[in-house]
């Protein structure tokens, strides 16, 4: 057997799928039934002096994120998804969470320091 290096990325891929979801759709149940918004637009670790207020973008930025990957796991595990779909929507899904919380961050951290929103 050859060991191809394709496969181990994608199995690797598949199998963040479980870890992300959990971690996403954890805290939209902290900000929507907790009501802790410790996790809220951070920068560098520490959230905006209103967290309260950019929370609802949080809340649906990690629900969207978790809800896909979830969508996703579903899909592949019955097999209703091709490899070439799957992977595009788990990409993209990943990254656009990534950026959306980082300018979630920025933004809310900008608001906050007097500068215009």
């Amino acid at each position: 057997m050859v060991f191809d290096i394709s496969v181990a990325l994608t199995w690797l891929l598949f199998l963040a799928l479980f870890p992300l979801a959990f971690i996403w759709l954890r805290r939209a149940w902290r900000i929507l039934v907790r009501r802790d918004f410790s996790e809220v637009a951070l920068r560098r670790g520490e959230p905006p002096p209103n967290p309260e207020r950019w929370a609802p973008y949080e809340l649906l930025i990690n629900f969207l994120a978790g809800g896909i990957a979830l969508f996703l796991i579903g899909g592949v595990a019955i097999g209703a998804l091709n490899y070439d779909t799957w992977t595009a929507i788990a990409g993209t899904t990943i990254w656009c969470k990534l950026f959306a919380s980082f300018a979630l961050g920025r933004h809310a951290h900008a608001a906050s320091a007097g500068r215009k929103a």
